[in-house]
């Protein structure tokens, strides 16, 4: 079974990445649009309160003028502020309303609050050029230095913010989808490992009953004759087991062919073995032998192979049924195969295809997962859980390709 790159998922891995980065430069792009927006909203503001200030100083009533300007627009800015005079002096304190939204210890002495100032002043500075307020003959009389509002602040990180949390989710999630793909594929090949002794331990064993029974009977010439029957069925087996694993992970030729036949024959392999198990199950097949379907019979059987055996292992009652349905459903061939054991939970139906997953203390879960593969890769099919009630029985269905005409 091969677990090569596939084509497609690394051009939708690629996709998607483009699509990431995408998403996050949109992000970036259209936040810093709605920042410079605000800040240019801002320094409007500031504008209009400079030019009030000059308006105000070629006034006759210039005390007026300002708490008018105070009171309709100082009052409703929200950002950082501090008034200098032309050589970069705070022209006031908090009382003269030289600055405003700096946040002040109430405690602190006047000589720490002209430093702590001072610094705040600094900082302003490095963040937006002042705008002066000038008399009309052009001389500088005030500077007003501002900085950035909290909402401002906020939106200039929240796209950082957001690409580290999502490049954070993406690395979680690759390292969980990585985890589960290695855990899975590991179960696959513990599983194909276990597979493949449990397909190849049947026959072996049985050859080599019988080669003692040969031993034991080389001079009953009727004895030898069945055991070499017998050797030569089991010869064929292998070699249909050897034919079944060489097709997984290749393409298989898919012929035309009756699907009922090809379960008569899986029945009549069961049906040898039956009273081994200790089980009185009866395994009917109903269809019209003329249907065909695309299919690749060997692989084709084993997934009979499999879904009988999760029904034998299903049926806990004395008198077990497992009966095939097949017929024709206008563009595809339909089969249902139904049985009378425990059920399966509505939460586990899509569970049971999962590699790894199994119910029974000695499974490897990798039967009906196989089986999956095989009709839905291969085959280009379906297979699924029907229905299923608890202790009365599950149905599967299988949608295959059906063969055009009929003969």
């Amino acid at each position: 079974m091969k677990f090569t790159s596939n084509p497609t998922t690394m051009n939708l891995k690629s996709i998607l990445i483009v699509i990431g980065v995408a998403i996050a430069f949109g992000t970036l792009f259209y936040t810093q649009d709605i920042v410079n927006k605000l800040q240019e909203r801002e320094r409007q503001i500031v504008q209009l309160y400079a030019n009030s200030l000059e308006y105000a100083t070629s006034s006759d009533n210039i005390s007026s003028d300002f708490t008018f300007i105070f009171e309709n627009i100082i009052r409703r800015i929200d950002f950082p502020m501090i008034i200098t005079d032309g050589n970069d002096n705070i022209i006031s304190t908090q009382e003269g309303r030289g600055y405003k939204n700096i946040p002040i210890d109430k405690k602190i002495s006047e000589a720490k609050l002209e430093s702590f100032l001072k610094e705040k002043l600094s900082e302003l500075k490095e963040t937006h050029q002042s705008i002066n307020v000038k008399t009309p003959d052009g001389i500088t009389i005030q500077k007003i230095y501002f900085g950035d509002s909290e909402t401002v602040k906020k939106l200039k990180y929240y796209p950082y913010f957001q690409i580290l949390f999502a490049i954070l989710f993406i690395t979680i999630a690759y390292f969980s989808f990585s985890y589960i793909k290695k855990s899975e594929q590991s179960n696959i090949w513990v599983g194909m490992a276990k597979e493949t002794a449990h397909q190849l331990g049947t026959p072996i064993s049985s050859l080599l009953g019988w080669m003692e029974i040969l031993k034991m009977n080389h001079n009953n010439p009727a004895k030898v004759l069945d055991s070499i029957d017998e050797i030569n069925n089991d010869l064929a087996r292998l070699n249909k087991i050897t034919k079944r694993f060489s097709k997984i992970g290749s393409k298989p030729d898919l012929i035309y062919d009756s699907p009922i036949e090809s379960i008569e024959r899986v029945i009549k392999y069961f049906e040898r073995r039956l009273p081994q198990l200790g089980k009185n199950v009866e395994i009917k097949v109903e269809g019209d032998k003329r249907i065909k379907a695309k299919l690749n019979p060997e692989l084709f059987e084993w997934v009979i192979e499999n879904l009988i055996k999760n029904a034998l292992d299903a049926i806990e009652n004395k008198d077990g049924k497992i009966n095939f349905f097949v017929f024709d459903n206008k563009r595809s061939l339909e089969i249902e195969v139904s049985d009378n054991g425990k059920g399966i939970e509505h939460n586990k139906r899509k569970e049971i295809f999962r590699p790894g997953y199994s119910t029974k203390r000695r499974g490897w879960g990798l039967g009906l997962s196989l089986s999956k593969r095989i009709i839905e890769n291969y085959h280009k099919g379906k297979i699924y859980v029907k229905n299923s009630a608890i202790n009365e029985g599950t149905t599967f269905k299988i949608i295959l390709r059906k063969a055009e005409n009929i003969t």
